[in-house]
């Protein structure tokens, strides 16, 4: 890869502009992380609209025109703004994040309040603060840094905040077709992926999908009495741990019959080992804090990147019967588990939630009444990490780094990647992000890695640049 020229003298003083404000852009990503936007918990419905206004005053303020939330019937707030006066034979760039968060989980298991952030050892502690409020923090950055060195853009910018990502996107197919026009651009950047490890850039060409359910089992009409009843009335919990054991072998993969249906098989330079990764999945398990002696899962005749980029697997993220706190000597009405599945390229969701409801209905034991809950879903996304667009993100990420980035997979799903694309002829996907291996997004102590992340802006103002240079996008 060819060293891009940094003697522009408003590159540089573009990337210097950044510098000069790094830390009131902490103090702006800290308001936000303050803002409980969980959008999964209706209680938080207001703060999620809350999270959206402040960041329109927070687009408004790096310089941003026509800033404004927008939505559909049902959507949580989108966040819209754009600059486009740098004519029109300039590209225009579409700036993605969200501004929406994971609930914290157990709050007790948090080292600091999960929404009052706290830096420790260089990284800033709280719930989204990597994942993604980070990334709409930067975008805005990358744009006044801009906007204050040369008092313009180099290409024409619109920026969409999502405010429902992390609920799996459900209203973006009718935001899109009611907003097209306004979001119509040439190349998407978006900010809510990772790095490779901190330090090392990454820049990613595929995403599992995503589908989910609930599967509930009731036997009673009401809890009985463990003494008088246990011994011949089924327990609903039980009954569900037996059946969510038959969704896996006893590798962890997955067992149902379809659940692989429609999965495009890697080619041999897809399933190439990846030197320092899979020849060291103990440094991974390290990473994400397995403990001592506990087992990986997953086929073990398949390399680690292809368990977690490109196969389905199963995730319990939820389960209902009774909490240990106020638990009584009682064999619960009904029991009910949330699964959560990743899927591979080429699967569809609602397929593969029915290969998972005709299993389930087969598998009921005791013949307990099973309520099926299909929820939202997206396929998985990749894309050829090739041509003039991807060759700029590289040089970008190498001259905000300072070392070549990485072409990598992700395990997680972004549903509006795809669809966006596709609304315009298939236009580059440039995914970048504030993650890496220790971030813990979605977990109990999320946090962002500060140098990275100052990287991660100087990468962006470098990237408007090289992309305003080319000929051609594709």
């Amino acid at each position: 890869m060819a060293d891009r020229n940094d003697t522009d003298p408003g590159v540089s003083a573009a990337v210097a502009a950044v510098d000069d404000v790094i830390d009131s852009a902490r103090a702006e990503l800290e308001a936000l992380v303050r803002i409980p936007s969980i959008s999964a918990d209706p209680q938080h419905f207001a703060d999620v609209r809350a999270s959206a206004d402040a960041t329109v005053e927070l687009l408004r303020a790096h310089g941003l025109e026509n800033v404004r939330t927008a939505g559909v019937e049902g959507s949580q707030p989108f966040v819209l703004g754009e600059w486009m006066r740098a004519g029109p034979n300039a590209p225009t760039v579409l700036l993605y994040a969200h501004h929406d968060v994971q609930p914290p989980g157990i709050v007790e298991n948090w080292a600091s309040d999960p929404f009052e952030p706290e830096e420790r050892a260089g990284r800033l502690y709280g719930r989204g603060a990597a994942d993604d409020k980070a990334g709409a923090v930067a975008h805005a950055h990358a744009v006044s840094a801009w906007l204050t060195a040369t008092g313009a853009l180099p290409c024409n910018v619109r920026v969409l905040i999502e405010g429902e990502e992390e609920i799996g996107s459900p209203t973006l197919q009718a935001f899109l077709n009611a907003h097209l026009e306004e979001l119509r651009s040439d190349v998407l950047v978006l900010a809510d992926a990772g790095n490779w490890q901190v330090g090392v850039p990454g820049l990613t060409y595929s995403l599992r999908g995503l589908a989910a359910a609930d599967i509930e089992l009731r036997a009673l009409d009401g809890p009985q009495h463990s003494g008088m009843t246990g011994g011949a009335v089924p327990d609903p919990v039980m009954a569900l741990s037996r059946l969510l054991s038959t969704l896996v072998d006893e590798h962890g993969d997955l067992a149902f019959e379809g659940a692989f249906e429609g999965l495009s098989e890697p080619g041999t330079k897809e399933r190439a080992p990846i030197k320092g990764f899979d020849d060291a999945p103990q440094r991974f398990a390290r990473a994400a804090g397995v403990r001592p002696g506990v087992q990986l899962v997953g086929d073990p005749e398949l390399a680690l990147h292809e368990r977690l980029w490109l196969r389905p697997c199963l995730t319990v993220i939820g389960f209902d019967g009774h909490p240990i706190k106020g638990s009584s000597n009682q064999i619960v009405a009904r029991a009910t588990a949330r699964v959560s599945l990743r899927l591979g390229p080429g699967q569809d969701p609602d397929q593969i939630l029915e290969q998972l409801r005709t299993h389930v209905e087969k598998h009921v034991p005791w013949a307990l009444e099973l309520t099926f809950t299909p929820l939202e879903g997206a396929p998985a996304w990749r894309t050829d990490p090739t041509g003039p667009a991807f060759d700029a993100a590289r040089r970008a990420l190498h001259a905000g780094f300072g070392v070549e980035p990485v072409l990598m997979g992700v395990g997680g799903s972004i549903p509006f990647v795809g669809p966006f694309a596709d609304a315009f002829g298939g236009i580059p996907s440039l995914l970048m992000g504030p993650d890496d291996p220790g971030a813990n997004i979605h977990g109990e102590d999320e946090s962002l890695h500060l140098g990275d992340w100052r990287s991660l802006i100087r990468s962006e103002v470098f990237l408007l640049d090289e992309l305003a240079r080319l000929d051609s996008l594709r």
